[in-house]
């Protein structure tokens, strides 16, 4: 197994939301990346919306223009699956589905060399499960970045059936590289954040679609009330209605009615409105 002194190259599987903003915080913390996703127009994407982001931490005085410009030559964009064989340690990012993360994990298998630490960000599947892909299921980890990646300092660390203590040492010291603080999870369903999250997002949908308070009376109510710093509507958008819904629906079926989606969550999904990212959810935006 390599360790992290041996790390100077991350792969990242996909350059959508997360794996981009993976890619980001990687390259700005010394790592050469690779991010590889399966159609140029979405590496695309992502390369723009690393360099909109980065822009945005200068504006901010959080970065120099020079260390923005040298973070975006870092990372190299591309969907040439064997780029991956010259990374490291590879993170997986692409969408969360167990058929599709097990085709990537079995490819990542075949094209990495021995020794290679696979990570997922899944949110809420088996890491168990997407390991046993793999010849190497004592080198794959859940490494879950929190969205926004650049701006959330923490990361889960999920324990699949065979993952090496040795690896899980060298996730925890890899996330912390990148500026982020760990903690552990067990491979149980939704692990510790979406477990506690998901009930909680679901059940604000639910108290607002009951009538008992106008949405914002609700996010203010729970912002004021909690000292959390968005109430579970806003953040609801934020995270992307669709991923609420499928992290709900995988915890539903593992965890029983506790965890049943709200109603209004999948009518707002059927209808594309998604959230921010689709300028509409529960809120509208620019």
């Amino acid at each position: 197994m390599r360790e992290l002194s041996e790390v100077e190259t991350v792969g990242v599987v996909g350059a959508g939301t997360m794996g981009n903003g993976i890619a980001q915080v990687a390259a700005v913390n010394g790592y050469d990346v690779v991010m590889r996703d399966v159609e140029e127009s979405f590496v695309d994407r992502g390369m723009e919306a690393i360099e909109d982001s980065l822009s945005r931490f200068v504006r901010k005085d959080e970065l120099s223009q020079q260390e923005a410009d040298a973070a975006v030559d870092r990372v190299y964009g591309t969907t040439d699956l064997d780029a991956l064989s010259t990374a490291d340690l590879v993170v997986e990012a692409v969408i969360e589905e167990m058929d599709v993360k097990r085709d990537v994990f079995a490819d990542l298998d075949r094209v990495c060399e021995e020794g290679v630490v696979l990570a997922t960000n899944t949110s809420t599947l088996s890491i168990t499960t997407i390991a046993a892909a793999t010849d190497r299921p004592e080198l794959v980890v859940g490494l879950h970045f929190m969205n926004p990646v650049p701006v959330m300092k923490g990361v889960e660390l999920v324990v699949g059936e065979k993952t090496d203590e040795a690896v899980v040492d060298t996730a925890h010291e890899f996330a912390e590289s990148l500026g982020k603080e760990t903690w552990e999870a067990d491979d149980k369903p939704g692990f510790v954040t979406n477990r506690i999250l998901m009930p909680w997002i679901n059940e604000g949908v639910r108290a607002y679609d009951e009538g008992v308070a106008a949405k914002s009376d609700i996010d203010r109510g729970m912002t004021l009330g909690t000292n959390v710093p968005m109430g579970p509507l806003e953040l609801a958008d934020h995270i992307g209605l669709d991923v609420v819904l499928d992290a709900s629906e995988t915890l539903h079926e593992e965890l029983g009615d506790r965890y049943k989606p709200a109603y209004l969550v999948k009518r707002k999904v059927d209808a594309g409105d998604l959230g921010k990212k689709s300028g509409k959810g529960f809120y509208e935006y620019d």
